[in-house]
Formats: C-alpha cells, structure tokens, sequence
C-alpha cells in the first residue's frame, strides 16, 4: 500500500474590498431556471463513482470524458467542484462564503462547465475548504452564525443549479483573527440548517478535521443527514468513522495519476468485496486518464473506461 497523499490546496485571499460583491445570500437565484433535466444515463451496476476536480488547474468538463466500453455509461457519478472557502470577516467578525477566480470562473460559466455533466447525469457539488483564515465548520459561535452561513451555501446551490455541498474541514486554522476553537454544536447545527434549506441535495463529508469528529449535540446526531462519507487519505482503505450504511461509504480513495493502479484497482476490487457503496478519486486532468480509471471500472463495473476528448 502507497503512503497517503495529501492533497495539495491553492486558495486565494480575497480583498476585504470585494466582501459586499460576494454576500451571494442576498442575490436572486437565477442559475437554477438554466439547468434542464439531464437524460438518463445508461445504467451501471455497482458502487457510486466520485471525481473531485482542481478548478485551479483542471477543468470539470473532464469528468464527462470518461464512459463504460460495456454500455456506454458514465464512469464517474458526482464531480466535485475543488473548492470554495469559508473566509473570515475580521470587520464583522462573521464567516462568510468565498469564491477564488476559477471557481467563481466555473460559476459564472456553469451553462459550459456544469450542464453538460449534469445533461450526462452526472452529478455536481461544490466543495468547501478552510482559508487559513480562522473561520471553519466548527467553530460557529451560536446557531444563528451556522445557520446564517448554511444559507450562503444552500442560496449558492440553488443560483447556480448545482447538486450539493461537501464538507472539507482543513486548513481553517482555528484560533488566528481571533476566533474561536472548535466547539460541540457548531457543525451540528451547521449540516442540520443546510439539510433542511436544501431535503433533496447532495451534503457529503470528507472525512478528516475537528468536524468530521463532531457529530452529535444535544441528542442530536447530524450522520444521517449525510449522503456520503469517504476517506480522505489517497492510496489507502479507511472506513469513514461515521453511522453511516455502506452503501454511502468510500474507505477507498486513490489519486488519479499519482495512485498506481494496481493500488487502484486493489481498492477497487476490496470495496466490491466488502459491499461498500462509493469509490473516491481525486484530481483528475486534462489528458488521457483511461489506463488509471479503467483500474477501479473494471473491477467495480466489469468494464473498462474509455476517454472521449
């Protein structure tokens, strides 16, 4: 087994100059009336297949590239938009949603970058990551704080059409600007407003940080409320420690270049022996990844993948 890979972040500070253009909670949703009901994809049997794209980098277009040569299915399910951040508002002394230029490029732009995977029945999330800033899922100070900041998520969602939120908690680093540690009913309170702004969306939890281990508050626990959990150490087996049936676990993770596949397929062939629902990749580029993702198709699918440009 490889050693864990850690993936590498690239955020953008954002000018406090710039904070009233982005307080998207107080903009119309518009997106939503431009996304058309995607054509069923041909189906597949086995476990849900997740891209995670570097927007930085990459484009999500590639996500849909990639069909099954045995019935023309797609070979990835959800592609995640890498990512968003929670900044923090010194003046206000509030977290606030922050878009850096590719991701806000992706949203400007989701009738070319999102509707086309959407129209292939791939699902589109936007990912969520600390900022260095302060400012994280677990340390809201009240519930009106997480769930003022559940609405900028669930508002970002609807406007742009998209088809969920996950969870990254790293690299907030609690404490700077003066906030607060991280505390028991933070994230509680924060996925229970998100979960019930948006009952039919995608939540899902990459499973590492002062979150991931702060699940229950005042005899509430916010696990079912999840869609998917995965691990979050790539080239590894990890079984997300959250009450969740397998179906929406991913103990596999792989990093697509990076990962060898022999590891991937390994991974592969482990999460169908063992029943678990949800294969986890991460950053997939521009260029023909057809060897690497065939590695785990075949062995969750019976097929290998094929790369469309």
């Amino acid at each position: 087994m490889l050693n864990p890979v850690r993936r590498r972040v690239r955020t953008a500070a954002l000018a406090l100059s710039a904070i009233a253009a982005l307080a998207i909670g107080a903009t119309a949703p518009t997106g939503a009336a431009a996304a058309t009901a995607p054509a069923p994809a041909p189906e597949k049997q086995g476990p849900t297949s997740v891209a995670y794209v570097e927007v930085n980098n990459h484009s999500m277009l590639n996500v849909g590239k990639y069909t099954l040569a045995n019935g023309g299915g797609n070979a990835f399910d959800v592609a995640v938009i890498f990512a968003a951040n929670i900044n923090y508002n010194t003046d206000t002394k509030k977290a606030y949603l922050h878009f850096n230029e590719n991701v806000q490029r992706v949203l400007d732009n989701v009738a070319t970058e999102v509707r086309p995977l959407q129209r292939k029945g791939i699902k589109v999330t936007l990912s969520v990551l600390g900022n260095h800033q302060g400012a994280g899922f677990a340390n809201f100070p009240s519930q009106q704080a997480a769930s003022a900041f559940a609405k900028q998520l669930s508002d970002t969602v609807t406007k742009y059409g998209l088809d969920g939120i996950d969870f990254d908690d790293e690299y907030a680093k609690y404490g700077t600007n003066g906030t607060g540690q991280p505390n028991s009913s933070s994230f509680v309170h924060l996925v229970t407003a998100l979960r019930a702004n948006m009952p039919n969306k995608i939540i899902s939890l990459y499973n590492i940080g002062p979150s991931a281990s702060r699940l229950s508050y005042g005899g509430v626990n916010v696990s079912s409320k999840f869609d998917y959990a995965w691990n979050p150490y790539y080239g590894t087996w990890q079984v997300p420690g959250i009450a969740l049936p397998k179906s929406k676990l991913s103990p596999a993770a792989v990093e697509i270049g990076r990962t060898s596949q022999s590891t991937t397929a390994g991974l592969a062939r482990r999460t169908v022996r063992e029943g678990y629902g949800v294969y986890l990749t991460y950053n997939l580029d521009g260029t023909d990844r057809s060897a690497d993702v065939s590695a785990f198709t075949k062995e969750l699918y019976g097929s290998d993948a094929v790369y469309t440009p």
